[in-house]
């Protein structure tokens, strides 16, 4: 559903977990890795700023490259 967040949440949390882990971003942003990890959950306060941090660092350490394009909806 465009514009679920709690989705895209559960989904960018399950990516973490399958590819670098908690405990590395937690190294890498000087956060507690569950405080991380509540962020991404479902009742979790993901800023902006918190959310381009963590794509950009996967994108830099996974090699994947997230596009972002807007679309007319009738």
């Amino acid at each position: 559903m465009p514009g679920d967040l709690d989705t895209g949440k559960a989904v960018l949390r399950d990516y973490i977990n399958a590819t670098t882990g908690f405990e590395a971003l937690s190294e890498v942003f000087g956060r507690s890795s569950k405080s991380l990890m509540r962020m991404f959950g479902p009742k979790g306060n993901l800023q902006a700023s918190n959310l381009f941090a963590v794509i950009s660092y996967l994108q830099e350490r996974e090699g994947v490259h997230l596009e972002v394009e807007t679309r007319t909806v009738a």
